[in-house]
């Protein structure tokens, strides 16, 4: 069984005046890049299957504007979320789920992805540790079932920044 992970990092967001953290929309900015991650992501990568996202607006607003029709789970426990948190959610996919895309945030988001490869000395991993902007995506693929991913036990294959 392959199976791949998607990991992405909401758009850039706005900060308007008296909106709270988990309420804050897309900029301008983060709804374009949102949307070259989508393209980038039909043209590069397997159909995805399924997706997990933080119930932030932020996040929200992220995967609506990739254009990515897949069946969506919506969970808080994405949001502030450790990488231990975000394995534990990860390994819960169902198996006739070949790839997953988790929308999430900093620092979560790129600590799974470092935590789950097992080629930290690659390009992309020495790229991703540096800094994962908002927009970014690290795919990695796995060899063994959801429930069986662990650190390390995977590869990146790709970090890709949409810009």
């Amino acid at each position: 069984m392959a199976a791949t992970l998607i990991l992405m990092r909401h758009g850039k967001s706005a900060y308007p005046e008296g909106v709270g953290d988990h309420a804050r929309p897309l900029a301008p900015r983060g709804q374009r890049e949102a949307a070259l991650a989508g393209e980038w992501l039909r043209a590069t990568q397997p159909p995805i299957d399924a997706v997990r996202c933080s119930t932030a607006t932020r996040t929200r607003q992220t995967l609506a504007a990739t254009g990515i029709a897949a069946p969506v789970e919506y969970t808080d426990d994405i949001y502030e979320a450790s990488p231990h948190t975000l394995i534990e959610l990860i390994q819960l996919t169902d198996d006739a789920i070949e790839t997953l895309l988790v929308v999430g945030h900093v620092p979560g988001i790129p600590w799974t992805a470092w935590e789950l490869a097992a080629n930290r000395e690659s390009d992309q991993a020495t790229e991703l540790s540096r800094k994962f902007p908002t927009s970014a995506l690290a795919v990695l693929a796995f060899d063994r079932p959801w429930a069986q991913l662990d650190p390390g036990s995977g590869e990146l294959t790709y970090f890709h920044v949409p810009r």
